[in-house]
């Protein structure tokens, strides 16, 4: 064989081997990107959770001190009804 025509098949050989390595880096590291877009996923998922149950906690507080606003109102009309009375 001509040396060219072995060195175009070493120079071959070795532009594969580094393209199948390449492959290989590359799959792993789309499935690690994979598995980081997930996590990253359920930690959105679970920070909305969090940010619903604080939001219906503090209308469900909001609620209470409405009603005492209320109440406090209500109490404050009959006293006031009681002192004209007297």
């Amino acid at each position: 064989m001509d040396p060219v025509q072995i060195t175009i098949i070493v120079i071959s050989f070795i532009l594969v081997t580094l393209i199948v390595i390449l492959t290989i880096q590359t799959i792993g590291i789309m499935k690690e990107f994979k598995l980081t877009v997930q996590k990253i996923n359920k930690m959105l998922d679970d920070g909305g959770k969090v940010t619903g149950i604080v939001s219906d906690s503090a209308t469900s507080i909001a609620g209470v001190i409405g009603g005492i606003k209320t109440g406090m109102n209500v109490f404050s009309m009959f006293r006031r009804k009681g002192e004209s009375h007297e």
